[in-house]
């Protein structure tokens, strides 16, 4: 089969070449891939430490080739999407069942492609943070994939919503558009306490955002740019006052249980028009190198969708 494959020679470090089919496990289906796309962190990560040869990629939607042997997931010809820590820039992708999602039939499957990563990331960040239904909710780094969501799936949640954002004047009607009801440059200028916040960046605004939680709020933290620390001032975990009860919390998205049904009622939203996956690029995997480098030099907002031919 054909996959975009690490190669350090080549001018973006991947190109189009040749390997072996893979071969499912009992509990795996095989995927033919229609769609993929990208993340900043399988980009960024992935190229740097990958080694050659390595098949990159955790989101791709298609269409399954061959079901389980073990009779679990769903059927050949299902239209699906689905997650896993590689193998997604390919023609062919075996996935396990329990994180593969079924797609509406005729559905777009490139918008489904943008769904595993950034949509269930965000789902899942709202369920650890709570019932926000009138309550205050912050996204940070919202014009990021996830964090377009994370404002979409907040503002149906019934939460009066803060996208945080380093350009406002460029993305406030964008991210307005979504569901925001304000776009602020950073935590810091927050005019009131938040009851729970979405943080994708991590180092100082996750310091920042956590000052401005109020008493029984959840941060949880999703982005973590590598080169960022996070500092906390003295006393920053102190419960006086209105600083009581505040919690900090962490996951990690593969080990999460139940990502099939989330993965299936995300592709149904969108396919009904309820979400918007915010596709800023999309084109063949032969132009593979266009996105890539946006979005390393963080010139690219929203998601890239590759369409494997």
């Amino acid at each position: 089969m054909r996959a975009l494959l690490i190669d350090r020679t080549a001018p973006a470090r991947f190109r189009l070449g040749e390997v072996q089919d893979p071969d499912p496990a009992p509990h795996q289906a095989l995927v033919r891939v229609t769609a993929t796309s990208f993340n900043y962190g399988e980009i960024k990560h992935g190229l740097e430490d990958a080694p050659d040869g390595t098949v990159l990629g955790w989101d791709a939607a298609g269409v399954v080739a061959r079901p389980a042997a073990d009779g679990s997931g769903p059927a050949a010809g299902t239209p699906v999407t689905t997650l896993a820590l590689g193998g997604a820039w390919a023609e062919l992708r075996a996935v396990d069942t329990d994180l593969i999602g079924t797609v509406p039939e005729g559905a777009d499957l490139g918008a489904a492609s943008t769904v595993p990563v950034a949509g269930a990331t965000a789902l899942r960040a709202l369920h650890r943070a709570g019932p926000v239904l009138g309550r205050r909710v912050l996204v940070t780094g919202a014009t990021g994939g996830t964090g377009r969501y994370a404002v979409q799936l907040a503002r149906r949640g019934g939460a009066h919503v803060t996208a945080s954002t380093g350009d406002p004047a460029r993305h406030g009607d964008s991210l307005r558009a979504l569901g925001a009801h304000e776009v602020v440059e950073g935590p810091e200028a927050l005019t009131s306490p938040v009851d729970a916040v979405i943080d994708l960046v991590g180092g100082p605004q996750l310091v920042a955002a956590h000052q401005r939680l109020a008493e029984g709020g959840t941060l949880v933290a999703v982005g973590h740019a590598p080169d960022l620390r996070e500092s906390f001032p003295a006393g920053a975990f102190f419960g006086d006052g209105g600083r009581h009860d505040r919690t900090i919390a962490t996951f990690y998205l593969p080990a999460c249980h139940g990502l099939a049904r989330d993965l299936t009622w995300l592709s149904a939203e969108l396919a009904a028009g309820a979400l918007d996956p915010q596709i800023t690029w999309r084109g063949p995997w032969t132009r593979a190198a266009e996105p890539a480098e946006a979005l390393l030099d963080r010139r690219l907002h929203g998601k890239a969708v590759l369409e494997i031919a």
